[in-house]
């Protein structure tokens, strides 16, 4: 299947959409339920989460319908925080124009990070081995213990590995320093939106509780 014509698939985030919930069943996004608790794993806020929905499936369907009748276009869209990543490959530099137009006229882009490549032939399928690199370095983020995870989306693309996420400093040094060390991997490209430590004591910081009603 030609990877324009598929919907973002969810990473490291956990986006939980339902048109029909119940009063039994909280309506979740970027977080999840932990002794009754919502823990938010996404420092995005939930409109952002589904403006980047919208951005993947707008570019998507965009590209498929400029591209998807030429032979060798293979192009993937992912959104993050209005950031967006193209990776994949197309025949000509023409095309690598016309994708990065495209994109730049959907609503609510903020920025776009043009990582197409121009071959003269289709490299061999690589879908499944960048799927399982991929898998390897959530898997060792998530063991290092000494970085939030789920704060880092991680895009593989012929073994090159693109990070992304609203990070600190310090989050992006130890991120890619993990990613680098995962067998698989040729290459670190880091896309990330760099925050201040005060700012993420700022999202992590509990909500205060609702004011109590008069009597």
């Amino acid at each position: 299947m030609n990877r324009i014509s598929k919907l973002a698939a969810a990473t490291l985030a956990a986006v939980t959409v339902s048109t029909s919930l119940t009063g039994c069943f909280p309506l979740l996004l970027g977080g999840a339920m932990v002794g009754g608790t919502v823990v938010y794993t996404d420092r995005r806020t939930s409109g952002t989460q589904l403006e980047d929905e919208a951005i993947e499936l707008k570019a998507s369907n965009r590209l498929s319908k400029e591209l998807g009748e030429r032979a060798r276009a293979r192009v993937s869209v992912v959104s993050y925080n209005r950031l967006v990543l193209l990776t994949g490959v197309v025949s000509g530099e023409a095309d690598r124009v016309a994708v990065g137009r495209l994109v730049s006229g959907v609503d609510n882009v903020r920025s776009i990070v043009n990582e197409v490549t121009v071959v003269s032939a289709q490299p061999t399928n690589t879908i499944a081995s960048d799927a399982l690199v991929t898998s390897k370095v959530k898997a060792s983020l998530v063991d290092s213990k000494d970085i939030f995870a789920q704060s880092v989306k991680v895009v593989t693309e012929q073994g090159t590995v693109y990070l992304m996420g609203r990070v600190t400093d310090r989050e992006a040094n130890r991120a890619t320093e993990i990613a680098r060390g995962v067998s698989g991997v040729d290459k670190v490209v880091r896309v990330f939106e760099i925050i201040s430590e005060a700012e993420l004591a700022n999202m992590q910081a509990p909500a205060p509780p609702p004011p109590r009603p008069e009597r």
